[in-house]
């Protein structure tokens, strides 16, 4: 098992999440104890979807999403 670091925008914290191989994006979202509906996730600087695997070196960052009018 590995473990890798999420950065949680919206509280300005760092996570820390124990993972296997071929986890997806979704899988860490629900680890960091976000809901993925509220969550834009980020990889490498580039948005990706809840499908995406998960790859050693990856630099994660969830940010929150917001609307209003």
């Amino acid at each position: 098992m590995r473990s890798l670091h999420v950065l949680i925008e919206r509280s300005g914290k760092k996570v820390k999440v124990v993972w296997r191989n071929d986890i997806s994006m979704k899988d860490v979202i629900i680890a960091a104890g976000c809901n993925p509906v509220e969550i834009v996730p980020v990889v490498n600087g580039e948005i990706v979807t809840d499908a995406y695997k998960i790859k050693e070196k990856d630099k994660i960052e969830l940010l929150s999403v917001v609307s209003g009018g």
